[in-house]
């Protein structure tokens, strides 16, 4: 019997790409996660067109990712908690009724549909949440405020050596050569590199 058939089998691909699907979204690099996805659903897709499924269910699964949507931006405790437990009931509802056999009752085994739609929403939630507080978040430490400090130079600057700015060693470059010891003043940054040029230091009066 081939598996893909199985109301169970592709229910439990139905979920994961969707949740492979959501965080390729929320997470682009290689493209592993974009192909892992689009396999998953593919195969999803197939048990879908092969498995005689209700379709006002598959829309309250749609309908379920809605109230999730919201819930990633609401900072609010109360009203994100409403909003998940809306998902999760339209999830839980949605898988119930998804596949069922002629006398209308469900094939998809009940606690199956408790584990997957949990994690559909609870797991999904966390792991898109963190990504996009990751994306999202400003650096803790900004570099641009390096920009008029004042430092010593470590090591010769001919065109690139060390200085020492607000505490720490960073690499420099300079158009011109500045010995080690100089005072210097940071005119920008390319990345981590420096740019700086040498201090000007008021005359010696007697």
């Amino acid at each position: 019997m081939n598996p893909l058939l199985n109301p169970n089998v592709g229910y439990v691909l139905m979920v994961l790409g969707f949740i492979v699907g959501l965080l390729a979204l929320v997470s682009p690099g290689s493209g592993l996660l974009e192909l892992g996805a689009l396999f998953v659903l593919v195969l999803a897709g197939y048990s879908l067109a092969n498995l005689p499924f209700n379709w006002w269910a598959l829309g309250l699964l749609m309908v379920g990712f809605i109230p999730f949507l919201f819930s990633l931006r609401t900072r609010r405790e109360r009203p994100r908690w409403i909003l998940l437990g809306a998902a999760l009931a339209a999830y839980v509802i949605g898988s119930a009724f998804l596949f069922s056999d002629s006398d209308g009752r469900p094939t998809v085994n009940l606690g199956l549909i408790l584990l997957m739609s949990t994690l559909a929403v609870g797991l999904t939630w966390l792991l898109t949440h963190k990504s996009l507080e990751a994306i999202y978040s400003q650096p803790s430490f900004d570099l641009d405020r390096l920009v008029g400090m004042q430092g010593r130079v470590s090591s010769d600057v001919r065109p690139e050596g060390t200085v020492y700015v607000d505490g720490e060693e960073w690499s420099a470059r300079s158009q011109t050569f500045i010995p080690a010891g100089s005072t210097v003043r940071v005119l920008g940054r390319t990345g981590l590199v420096l740019e700086v040029e040498l201090a000007q230091t008021a005359p010696h009066v007697p």
